[in-house]
């Protein structure tokens, strides 16, 4: 009876743990909810007059450089991800295994850090227009020469950087896809380009848009290149409105524009990911042969993979380590080990709390499966589409209208001032570190969740385990080379965090990357060469791990 009576009370209490979880898994995703909420509350609270001086005024030109923005990104991302994804993978070529990797090398640069490199390069006093100017005998009137600072510029920068989405996703499909149907397509007369845009580019297509998608996620989301080069888009318009005018109904409303324009890219990303599965080969599938490229075409590929590696990372390494020698800024003063103290408290703390998040999620999706768990992963993955500066002015709203309240009452009650308790406070930019980026945790930690066979949660249920002694005994020691990579993701990408952290950042605690912003922004690049070549070296770290995967595969 008594172990009847033990056992007994043991189920009664087993459920609980799973409630707990759910409550915590909840509460995480109305976190993640709650910039676009309050966003949209203080743009519709705002009043008309805020809109209207914004339509007569900026609303259009932050729109329009907004969408030519994107749309020139998603042709540049789309030309060269495409391209280079097939000829490493379709076709043989001198240096073909190498271009595999390196053509990754990109992603570890923010966009605003080669903006300052080309802008040393290719501005009027840099060194291509001076050599000009040198050998043709020309004055600064005598000729015509691109400006770099513009929206053309940003549209480079950006489509350098972004191009690694596009080319992954675009290799995987090409990958995965039959070689049936292509060599189908050449019995029948095609020439190889041919069935390549009649068949492979087809089949490709959800996957190759799921990486256009994300590039111009991360486009319209983009301050540091916009803001540096002078192009007025909605990202700048919320940061000018802020700050600069004071203006907070009319940053919320700017806010709300484009969040509503981030939400529509997600929405299209996730179908286009659902319909990415249709073409994935049976058992019985024949590999696609390569094709070997000799002479001029084995030249040609080779330069096609090489022009944007080259101008994407080996050119703006260089530049940057040359004005970072030239500069007076000392890596080691006291001044600089606080930017970088700052830096990986933010990052570390930032990447922790982002793991615990993601596993909280994704271990109550696995318990718990159905409509409510995956409406509350749903939410969590929503911060990967609203851009840096939406969720800053989301999250300083409403708390900053609770620190006021709470200074009132106690004022009021018991003469003593409050202050602002959370508002300007690191752990409130810290949440918004977790919003922005639990969607790329998340991602790593299902990746390897799905090794995880559902026998071995019955198999501990079978022993007596409780939930959580299954996630600490058996899902966590599989699943560490999936936590690692995205602890490694989360910390990177905070680490060149832009917008949201010069919006919230406590008084005085500055990172690399505004301290990057700011010298860049005060034209002293050969200075801002100096923390960006920090923030570069830490990004390649998951950049090598991409290569390592790649290289496997």
């Amino acid at each position: 009876m008594a172990t009847t009576d033990t056992h007994m009370n043991t189920a009664r209490s087993a459920p609980r743990k799973p409630r707990v979880l759910s409550v915590l898994a909840w509460l995480i995703a109305l976190v993640c909810l709650l910039p676009m909420v309050a966003v949209a509350l203080a743009a519709l609270t705002g009043g008309t007059q805020t809109i209207a001086h914004l339509m007569d005024t900026v609303l259009l030109r932050y729109g329009g450089n907004t969408a030519l923005l994107a749309v020139f990104v998603a042709t540049g991302t789309f030309a060269i991800g495409v391209g280079a994804a097939w000829l490493v993978t379709m076709t043989r070529f001198p240096g073909v295994r190498l271009f595999e990797i390196v053509l990754v090398l990109p992603l570890a640069f923010p966009a605003y850090v080669l903006a300052y490199a080309y802008t040393h390069i290719l501005d009027h006093p840099g060194i291509v227009q001076s050599s000009l100017r040198n050998v043709m005998g020309w004055g600064p009137r005598d000729y015509w020469f691109p400006e770099i600072r513009s929206l053309g510029g940003a549209a480079m920068m950006l489509v350098l950087v972004l191009y690694p989405y596009v080319y992954l996703l675009a290799r995987a499909s090409f990958l995965q896809q039959s070689g049936t149907t292509f060599m189908a397509a050449r019995a029948l007369g095609s020439s190889p380009w041919a069935a390549f845009f009649r068949v492979s580019l087809p089949l490709a297509r959800p996957a190759i848009a799921a990486g256009v998608l994300l590039a111009v996620m991360e486009t319209i989301a983009d301050f540091g290149t916009v803001a540096y080069f002078g192009v007025q888009t909605f990202a700048t318009g919320i940061y000018t409105s802020w700050f600069s005018l004071g203006d907070r109904a009319g940053a919320a409303q700017l806010a709300l524009a484009l969040l509503v324009c981030a939400l529509f890219l997600a929405i299209l990303e996730r179908t286009q990911r659902g319909a990415a599965k249709y073409h994935d080969p049976s058992r019985g599938a024949r590999t696609q042969p390569p094709l070997t490229l000799t002479g001029w075409k084995a030249v040609g590929a080779a330069a096609l993979c090489g022009i944007p590696v080259i101008f994407g990372a080996i050119l703006p390494i260089c530049v940057l380590f040359t004005l970072g020698m030239g500069s007076e800024q000392d890596l080691f003063s006291a001044r600089y080990l606080g930017f970088i103290r700052n830096s990986l408290v933010l990052a570390s703390v930032a990447a922790g709390l982002t793991l615990l998040a993601a596993i909280c999620l994704g271990f109550y999706q696995r318990t718990q499966p159905g409509p409510k768990a995956a409406a509350a992963v749903y939410l969590g993955r929503l911060g990967y589409a609203v851009p840096g500066g939406v969720i800053a002015v989301g999250l300083i709203v409403p708390f900053a209208a609770f620190d006021n309240a709470l200074d009132a009452w106690m004022r009021a009650t018991f003469d003593i001032s409050t202050g602002l308790l959370i508002t300007g406070s690191i752990w409130l930019l810290v949440f918004a570190y977790m919003v922005r980026f639990l969607a790329a945790a998340l991602g790593a930690y299902e990746g390897g969740q799905a090794l995880v066979h559902a026998n071995m949660d019955a198999a501990s249920r079978s022993l007596g385990r409780g939930p959580f002694d299954t996630l600490r005994r058996v899902h966590l020691p599989i699943l560490t080379p999936s936590l690692l990579t995205a602890l490694l993701i989360v910390f990177v990408d905070v680490m060149k965090e832009l917008p949201a952290t010069l919006i919230m950042r406590p008084f005085n605690y500055d990172t690399l990357a505004v301290q990057a912003y700011r010298l860049a922004s005060d034209e002293r690049l050969d200075g801002a060469a100096v923390p960006s070549l920090v923030i570069v070296a830490v990004g390649l770290l998951p950049v090598i791990l991409i290569c390592h995967q790649v290289r496997r595969r």
